[in-house]
């Protein structure tokens, strides 16, 4: 429905507020993760002035969109439709229409639908605005008590064991903090995954229910909170936090050894992949020696 159809207004406690006219453009917009007044005026305004509002799931947006009384049409927007989506977008924003983007929760984008369609707006020629809010990344960094001037955001590991381990071990020697999302029902064999590949020593942080009323964080060992978790049942996805490697000498003969003898089972790629991420060490160091190993034998 155009803009001109209808009210542009939105409410705040039973106050209503006209809404500016939209800049035309795709708008990609912060949305509260847990606590509703957590939302931006500029957030409500993009909403409630915009012809459109592409959400991850309608019947979840309208909880807050009903909250503020927004009554922008809706059409959802998901990884399953997205790419299907596009083109109509693309000819809406050509139409000069004010289409806003959001997701569930937070901000659109991390480990959330939008990249394909930004992307196609950014090479299609058209304006891409961002109105920054909350985001539960950025939210559990800064309560969570590790390093915040350099981290990785890694989002959410494979569900399968194998799968999973193997998205950890080129992590294991990064000296950034590290940030995942996880589902409540594997949080605990994730927490005993990265126990596993990090060392049970390594000082992590569970958040939970951030922005909520029972927002918590657990902190400790990996091995302490995979303990805690594997039968403690959780609600919401959790953000965990891992702190980075600690620099230290490794003693050459260790990971000679260690490379020698993960050679006996494994191809050579495989085997030197392994030992650099088990021992920090560079690549092209280990892969010399593995093939001076290899010559050798």
């Amino acid at each position: 429905m155009p803009v001109a159809d209808r009210p542009s207004s939105y409410t705040i406690q039973g106050t209503s507020f006209e809404a500016p006219p939209g800049q035309p453009g795709l708008h990609v917009v912060a949305t509260p993760i847990g606590n509703l007044r957590d939302i931006t005026l500029r957030a409500l305004e993009t909403l409630a002035g915009a012809d459109l509002i592409l959400c991850e799931d309608t019947r979840h947006s309208a909880t807050l969109l009903e909250h503020f009384a927004i009554r922008t049409a809706r059409q959802a927007l998901h990884e399953h439709n997205e790419r299907a989506r596009i083109d109509d977008v693309l000819r809406m924003l050509a139409e000069g229409k004010v289409i806003a983007l959001i997701s569930d929760a937070g901000t659109p984008l991390l480990s959330d639908p939008g990249f394909p369609l930004v992307r196609a707006a950014r090479e299609a020629g058209h304006p891409v605005y961002a109105a920054p809010g909350a985001s539960a990344l950025l939210a559990a960094l800064a309560v969570a008590g590790l390093p915040t001037d350099s981290f990785a955001f890694i989002g959410f590991l494979p569900p399968k064991a194998g799968a999973r381990a193997n998205a950890l071990t080129p992590l294991v020697s990064r000296p950034e903090t590290l940030v995942f999302y996880e589902s409540p029902r594997r949080l605990g064999p994730a927490l005993a995954a990265m126990a596993e590949a990090f060392g049970s020593d390594r000082e992590a942080v569970v958040a939970l229910e951030l922005t909520k009323r029972f927002e918590r964080q657990h902190r400790g060992l990996l091995s302490e909170l995979a303990d805690h978790f594997e039968a403690e049942t959780t609600k919401g996805e959790a953000v965990i936090l891992v702190a980075g490697a600690t620099a230290h000498a490794v003693d050459e003969a260790d990971w000679q050894a260690a490379l020698t003898e993960a050679l006996g089972d494994q191809p050579l790629r495989a085997a030197v992949d392994e030992i650099t991420a088990r021992f920090g060490l560079k690549r092209k160091l280990v892969y010399n020696a593995a093939l001076a190993l290899k010559a050798a034998s």
